[in-house]
């Protein structure tokens, strides 16, 4: 089983110590966002790595998307990710993938949670993923990793 981290926050803040924690004792592959230049949807410069990105995700077995909460919501390099699947990438064409869910920040309220995870659980149903659920801390990341 190939496991991705994808990290949408910073190199070795705490978003990626919770994915660390989250992948204790498993050999994972680790994507910092922020070492690739990913355009918005739209934009067209050949110095673009979606798809170096993106054929990671197709190697993978199972997804870790790990973002923090920045402005009530996921990260901007992370939202920015999920908006380049669209048009690339066929809808169910990812089946038979798995996909985790970290989302962990300073002081999220309910209604970000509930909205974050309505957008990782839509993206994963899109492309055929299974979503396994979502960790804010800890506790949580060490009991959902009972499902890797």
């Amino acid at each position: 089983m190939d496991i991705l981290f994808l990290n949408g926050g910073e190199k070795n803040g705490n978003t990626s110590a919770l994915g660390h924690t989250f992948l204790k004792g498993h050999a994972f592959d680790q994507i910092d966002l922020v070492d690739y230049k990913i355009y918005d949807y739209g934009q067209h410069f050949d110095d673009d790595q979606f798809g170096k990105i993106l054929e990671c995700f197709k190697d993978a077995d199972t997804i870790v998307l790990g973002s923090p909460v920045y402005w009530h919501d996921l990260s901007g390099m992370m939202r920015n990710l999920l908006d380049r699947f669209y048009g690339p990438v066929e809808e169910g064409s990812m089946s038979g993938k798995r996909l985790f869910f970290l989302f962990q920040g300073a002081s999220p309220t309910p209604a970000m949670y509930k909205r974050a995870e309505y957008t990782v659980n839509r993206f994963a149903g899109l492309y055929g993923i299974e979503y396994m659920g979502m960790a804010t801390n800890a506790r949580e990341a060490a009991k959902l990793a009972e499902s890797i």
